[in-house]
């Protein structure tokens, strides 16, 4: 094969994180995707740092969305809100839809239930649907580990743990391990947006939250190949995802040097600065 086919073929590569040309130049990278929604304030959020930074072109869309379980389908599955003293709430689409099924279902929710919240701000929320000074209401500071250091002080309650299809094992691993009385209850699931609007071959790095969005991406394009672009992915559970789709992991977070996924790209993008700058002195 002569070399001007070979380079009209294959015009770049990615090479232990880099995007090289054949001439081993570092490519600029122009426009990331992240599978979430737009902060509510862009420019004032860590992503909008990155684009002043680095001058680059973030955009945002949902790769997956929340879809309630109805009533009808919770009763099938055998389920039910009776007999429980206290419910564990670990984000916002949890309260929704454990209030939307419990109008749904007419079920009474007694004044005497007790809230153990994920974090402080989740906690608040529960304002928008009962009387928060009236109501017996716990939280964490973060995370579920933190949640449980409260829960343990509480154990002889009976929990009911609203969750999606989708959900995170170490959270009833954590509730068995301390023999916590708990119920699981499935009322809401995840499912893949609809991304045909979204020009996926255009982005240098896609950066993605869960498995549920590397299934999505692939639900939406089922032949999709990541060729020379980079894929980054927040938390181990998303990096597992990512390997086992047959994509390469470019980028990882959290680490001891960037705990969280911005500041991921950031040390990125800086390399990939500092290398094109040498590239270009030679």
């Amino acid at each position: 094969m002569k070399t001007s086919v070979f380079k009209q073929i294959l015009r770049f590569v990615s090479i232990e994180g880099k995007c090289l040309d054949l001439k081993g130049r570092v490519l600029k990278i122009k426009n990331i995707l992240v599978s979430q929604p737009q902060p509510a304030d862009l420019e004032k959020s860590p992503f909008g740092d990155l684009c002043k930074k680095f001058n680059v072109k973030i955009d945002f869309h949902k790769f997956i969305k929340v879809e309630g379980i109805s009533a009808q389908e919770f009763r099938r599955a055998k389920g039910t809100f009776n007999g429980h003293t206290a419910i564990i709430l670990t984000s916002r689409h949890a309260v929704d839809h454990f209030f939307r099924m419990a109008e749904e279902m007419r079920f009474e929710i007694p004044d005497s239930l007790k809230y153990f919240c994920i974090s402080e701000s989740t906690a608040y929320y529960l304002q928008k649907y009962v009387q928060y000074r009236k109501r017996k209401i716990h939280y964490g500071k973060q995370n579920f580990a933190d949640l449980m250091e409260v829960i343990r002080k509480h154990r002889n309650e009976t929990f009911l743990v609203p969750s999606s299809d989708i959900h995170k094992q170490t959270m009833f691993k954590l509730l068995d391990k301390d023999k916590i009385n708990y119920s699981n209850a499935v009322i809401y699931r995840t499912v893949a947006s609809n991304l045909s609007k979204v020009e996926v071959s255009k982005y240098d790095i896609i950066i993605f939250y869960s498995p549920a969005g590397i299934k999505s991406l692939f639900s939406n394009f089922p032949n999709y190949d990541q060729g020379d672009k980079l894929i980054a992915a927040f938390g181990p559970t998303t990096a597992k995802a990512v390997k086992e789709a047959g994509l390469k992991l470019n980028i990882g977070a959290p680490t001891q040097t960037a705990p969280s996924m911005t500041m991921a790209i950031d040390e990125f993008l800086d390399r990939e600065a500092k290398a094109r700058r040498r590239n270009g002195r030679r």
